[in-house]
């Protein structure tokens, strides 16, 4: 008995334990139950064929969240078919080692569609059970893959800025590299941090050296600018004085930029180099003054031509009085001697009056074999007439001397270039002017200018004074047109580029040689032509008492308008055998030959008539009297005047102002050609 009732207290020791294990399973399955059902995953209880034996809530809302929907039977038909070998390749896992982890696969939510989700499996150990069953979680993975995706988003939208950025920076560090203007950017304490190859191009510095100097280095204005004025984004400055490198100053256009920063201001200066521009107005300025000088040369020319009509009409009555007195009088009287010299220097007058002229004109060259000697002996006859005392003037012609091809007026225009250069050289100081003419086998080698005319021989004609020379300065720019070192009004520094451009158009050369208190040398160069002709010095022989040919009554009409040349050419051609009427009015001459117009055989009218020129006289003489013999008289045959008189029908032209027997010449040679050319003859 006592071993039985100890038995029965054992079974209830037993029983009150087994009922609070009971107690404590059922507790734990409730528990189990209570978070397998509100645990915020999809749970699910799989065995080893894939049937899902329970679920809880969330995997019913996101596997079937509709009634509608089939039931949650088996796992392995809700995963993508791609991710399908995957899953049963992790169960196989999980039995093995207990758990797996499958990422990013794809399940069918039924009515939601396809969703991306992370699949975790556990094995559950049931000692009771010989079968496998698994618990297994589902996590979507779709708000992270959405969040991903705007990240990844996020970060190729910034990647792409970035690039742009770069790119930017790269497009304008390019501008900045290959602008033609000088780019400078400054900080808020005013050194420089960027510096473009303009700028180090432009200032003379280069750029590893100017960066972290101070703006006030290379644009002090702007630097005074800056600190005086409130800019606050752009602002022109204007023009400026920048300093190099090498402390040289060039004019500068600036501008600039703010950039304002929360780390400080950031200015960028851009500065376009004047130079050029003022260089090109420097030689704006210097051609609007050529063509003033150049102006000034016509208006000197027109009015030298004015002065010799005048002029030349004086010289023509003096000259032609003495005439008329010479032959009144004794060969051989006092009287004689005194009108011989008046006729001498009324000739000087005469070829002075024409030098003017030629000067005056602008005609081309007219070249032709020429002995240079004859020039330069006629050249010192005009300059020893206003050659003061105290300058000597020799002269060294070698008779041998080639002939050249030149044009006589334009070389007697360089000589006395050259020479009134030396007089005005020499000053009033005591001194002597050279002119020597040689010829040589071969230029020097100097290493300048060679022209074809120029590799043989040559002639050399030089001009040489013992003036105060000119500086190295001076004899680098002395062929420039307006260039001179006289002083303001007493020089138009047009002689001496005269001088190089006839030799230039004659296919020679110039060449000086100069230094101070050594005089000055100018040397000529001329190609020889194939036809030498010698030289022959002048002689000076009186003029002869010997009258002309005389006319025989033949009927001259001579218009001008001025009556004492009027009167002379009367007096002269009357005592020469012509009956001669005259005019100073030509629209009475006119009128007259209107009147009765075969009753002249020729017709010599001047041309600078006020109001109507012979020119005008002439063409309208023709529709009177197409044949009656014409020529027109004038001292300054410009070509234009020329082409206008041969145009109206003048059959010659003569040149005032000519003596007696030259202007009798001329009228007898136009009335016997014309004369032979009559259809009776």
């Amino acid at each position: 008995m006592d071993d039985l009732r100890h038995y029965q207290a054992e079974l209830e020791i037993q029983n009150k334990a087994l009922r609070f294990s009971q107690t404590a399973a059922e507790g734990a399955y409730e528990r189990f139950v209570t978070l397998f059902s509100c645990v915020p995953l999809a749970l699910m209880v799989v065995n080893a064929s894939g049937q899902i034996l329970e679920n809880n809530a969330r995997a019913l809302a996101l596997l079937r969240p509709l009634e509608s929907d089939p039931p949650l039977a088996f796992l392995f038909p809700l995963v993508n078919e791609t991710h399908l070998s995957q899953v049963m390749q992790g169960f196989s896992t999980a039995t093995e080692v207990g758990t797996c982890e499958l990422n990013e696969l794809q399940f069918s939510g039924a009515s939601n569609g396809f969703f991306t989700g992370d699949l975790h499996i556990a094995r559950i150990d049931n000692a009771q059970d010989d079968a496998i069953s698994f618990i297994c979680a589902i996590i979507d993975q779709g708000p992270l893959i959405a969040q991903r995706s705007a990240l990844q988003a996020s970060a190729d939208t910034l990647q792409q800025r970035n690039a742009e950025l770069l790119q930017s920076k790269t497009r304008l560090a390019s501008i900045i590299n290959a602008s033609l203007d000088a780019i400078m950017c400054v900080d808020q304490h005013q050194r420089i941090i960027v510096f473009n190859p303009t700028a180090a191009s432009l200032f003379h510095c280069p750029e590893d050296q100017a960066l972290g100097r101070s703006l006030s280095d290379f644009l002090p204005d702007a630097v005074r600018a800056l600190s005086y004025s409130d800019i606050t984004s752009h602002a022109q400055l204007g023009e400026m004085t920048g300093i190099t490198g090498d402390g040289e100053v060039v004019p500068l256009d600036v501008s600039l930029s703010f950039e304002h920063r929360s780390d400080g201001d950031i200015v960028t200066l851009f500065a376009h180099d004047l130079t050029a521009r003022k260089k090109m107005e420097a030689h704006r300025a210097a051609l609007e003054s050529q063509l003033r000088e150049s102006q000034k040369m016509q208006a000197i020319g027109t009015m030298a031509g004015g002065i010799a009509h005048d002029f030349n009409n004086i010289i023509s009555a003096i000259l032609g009085n003495v005439e008329l007195a010479r032959e009144d009088v004794q060969a051989d009287s006092t009287v004689a001697t005194s009108l011989a010299e008046i006729d001498k220097a009324g000739k000087r007058a005469r070829d002075l009056v024409r030098q003017i002229l030629t000067f005056s004109r602008n005609d081309p060259p007219h070249r032709s074999p020429l002995q240079l000697a004859d020039v330069v002996f006629d050249t010192t006859r005009l300059l020893k007439v206003t050659m003061p005392p105290n300058v000597n003037l020799q002269v060294d012609i070698d008779p041998q001397t080639p002939t050249i091809m030149a044009d006589s007026t334009q070389i007697e225009q360089v000589l006395l270039n050259l020479c009134t250069n030396a007089v005005q050289a020499i000053g009033k100081r005591k001194g002597t002017i050279r002119l020597k003419l040689g010829h040589t086998r071969r230029l020097p080698e100097d290493g300048t200018e060679r022209r074809s005319g120029l590799r043989g021989q040559h002639v050399r004609l030089t001009v040489s004074d013992t003036g105060p020379g000119m500086s190295e300065a001076v004899l680098q720019r002395v062929f420039e047109p307006f260039f001179t070192t006289k002083p303001v009004g007493q020089g138009t520094g047009l002689g001496l580029s005269v001088v190089h451009g006839i030799m230039r158009a004659h296919h020679g050369k110039v060449e000086v040689q100069s230094s101070p208190g050594n005089g000055s040398t100018f040397t000529l160069y001329f190609p020889i032509t194939d036809n030498p002709t010698p030289f022959a010095p002048p002689v000076v022989v009186p003029s002869p008492l010997v009258p002309s040919q005389a006319g025989t009554g033949q009927r001259v009409m001579y218009v001008d308008d001025d009556e004492a040349l009027v009167f002379l050419v009367k007096r002269l051609l009357t005592r020469k055998g012509y009956a001669v009427t005259t005019f100073t009015n030509p629209r009475h001459a006119l009128e007259a030959l209107r009147a009765a117009p075969m009753q002249w055989d020729l017709l010599v009218t001047d041309f600078n008539m006020p109001g109507y020129s012979g020119v005008d006289l002439i063409r309208d003489v023709r529709l009177v009297h197409p044949k009656l013999p014409t020529a027109l008289a004038s001292g300054y045959v410009t070509p234009e005047i020329e082409r206008d008189a041969l145009a109206a029908g003048a059959n010659a032209l003569i040149h005032k102002p000519n003596d007696a027997d030259e202007l009798c010449s001329t009228v007898q040679k136009l009335l016997s050609d014309c004369h032979l050319d009559s259809p009776a003859n």
